[in-house]
């Protein structure tokens, strides 16, 4: 099984656009959008829905009346002043647990809630697993973690022998578990100061992780000048620019169609380079196949 992961060090640099183009060159993969915080590539690879459940990875606090001695130690020992007149806020409230350590009657308990859900849809190009963290809760490494090893186990049981991922912007905790045993990241950035310099970070962190990287250039005739320096940039770290793709006015009605590029304006400039990406993307993977570095999350 051939694991990618298509990342960006900033967001809003066509990541989603490049991983729904190139799927749509595929027919043989299972599709993972692992940034959870901001799932959107099922917006373009519709689909049909197979399962929906629900994702408990975070504590709250709930305080039983009868067992309560109204002292007051669990509202004083809050940080997050969760708890007001002997009630807890489920927004405020982070799980940590103080309150129930402190109470000396036994009354507070911890219980896991309902912080996201999961889905997986049946897509034109396979299956794809996605997810969607309610706002304001944590745990979304552990959230990416859920739906990468869900992606495997239909990869494997679908006999499928491609898993592409769509990770979350930056180098955090989410992009970390995105990469976690992949053969091979292709990161997308733009021809700007801050994409070089966050593209940087990124390949920093691939390398930490002894993870093959190589780059696309999004919109890189916007500014030629700077697409050369990013280049040399990336010749300096050892990492190979696999396309250029040009700014491509297709990309935006593609976008407002909610579909992937390529089903759209097969012949548009920016279809043909993401085509041309993938072919070199897929052959790079399968020779360093199974170079990944395996982490157990937990």
């Amino acid at each position: 099984m051939i694991k990618i992961a298509v990342l960006s060090g900033k967001g809003g640099t066509g990541k989603t656009t490049a991983v729904a183009s190139m799927a749509w060159y595929s027919e043989n993969l299972v599709l993972a959008d692992c940034d959870v915080d901001a799932a959107n590539l099922a917006l373009t690879m519709s689909g049909r829905l197979r399962t929906k459940d629900d994702y408990k990875g975070a504590y709250i606090a709930s305080i039983d009346p009868k067992l309560c001695v109204e002292c007051g130690k669990c509202e004083d020992n809050c940080h997050f002043e969760a708890i007001t007149d002997l009630k807890v806020n489920a927004i405020h409230c982070e799980g940590c647990g103080a309150c129930q350590v402190v109470c000396p009657a036994g009354a507070i308990t911890m219980s896991l809630r309902k912080s996201g859900e999961i889905f997986v849809l049946d897509t034109a190009r396979g299956p794809m697993v996605y997810a969607d963290l309610f706002p304001g809760e944590s745990n979304s490494g552990k959230l990416v973690t859920i739906v990468r090893r869900l992606a495997d186990d239909l990869a494997e049981s679908d006999g499928l022998d491609t898993v592409l991922i769509d990770g979350p912007p930056g180098t955090g905790c989410p992009a970390i578990a995105s990469v976690t045993g992949v053969d091979l990241i292709l990161a997308i950035t733009e021809p700007s100061r801050s994409g070089e310099h966050d593209l940087l970070r990124l390949i920093e962190l691939a390398h930490h992780f002894s993870i093959p990287i190589c780059v696309a250039v999004n919109k890189w005739d916007l500014h030629a000048g700077m697409t050369r320096e990013i280049e040399e940039s990336c010749r300096r770290q050892g990492v190979m620019v696999v396309g250029r793709i040009p700014y491509d006015t297709n990309v935006m009605a593609s976008i407002k169609a909610m579909r992937p590029l390529p089903s759209m304006f097969p012949k548009s400039p920016a279809a043909l380079e993401f085509h041309k990406i993938w072919k070199e993307v897929r052959s790079r993977s399968k020779e360093r196949k199974g170079s990944g570095l395996s982490l157990k999350l937990d």
